[in-house]
């Protein structure tokens, strides 16, 4: 998972919830720090979910999303709807819809959440009931 400026929360919720409930190693980046050790990881067999949807910085994304599909990686982004440049470096497409740049997080936080609940039950896992979670922190 990759992400900048508003999209880099986003990158981390979705790897979190893809770990807590299908128990999947999986990382978040900020997608400027790729070069600094994420870009080695790279290969034909790694999917790369990247957070694209229109910001400040949506030309860097881009940039990233390239450098991950020169090294044979399948991008996946999360992306503004009606965003056509956004295809042509993605394996896959994943449109919200379009709201003012800042409300987009929120937007693009529900896919990333339901693609690791689709992934957790298709390895037959209880969503309901993730293992080693509490449903309350308490600090003492």
């Amino acid at each position: 998972y990759i992400g900048r400026h508003v999209g880099l929360p986003v990158a981390l919720e979705g790897a979190l919830k893809l770990k807590e409930i299908s128990y999947i190693a999986t990382d978040a980046y900020a997608a400027g720090e790729m070069k600094h050790g994420p870009i080695a990881l790279l290969d034909d067999s790694t999917p790369v979910v990247c957070v694209a949807t229109d910001s400040p910085v949506l030309e860097k994304v881009v940039s990233n999303m390239q450098e991950v599909r020169a090294r044979g990686a399948n991008v996946i982004a999360i992306t503004t709807a009606g965003n056509s440049q956004i295809g042509q470096h993605a394996d896959l497409t994943i449109p919200v819809p379009a709201v003012d740049w800042m409300l987009q997080p929120i937007l693009a936080v529900i896919p990333l959440q339901l693609l690791a609940y689709e992934i957790a039950r298709r390895r037959g896992l209880n969503v309901d009931q993730p293992r080693n979670l509490a449903k309350t922190v308490t600090v003492e």
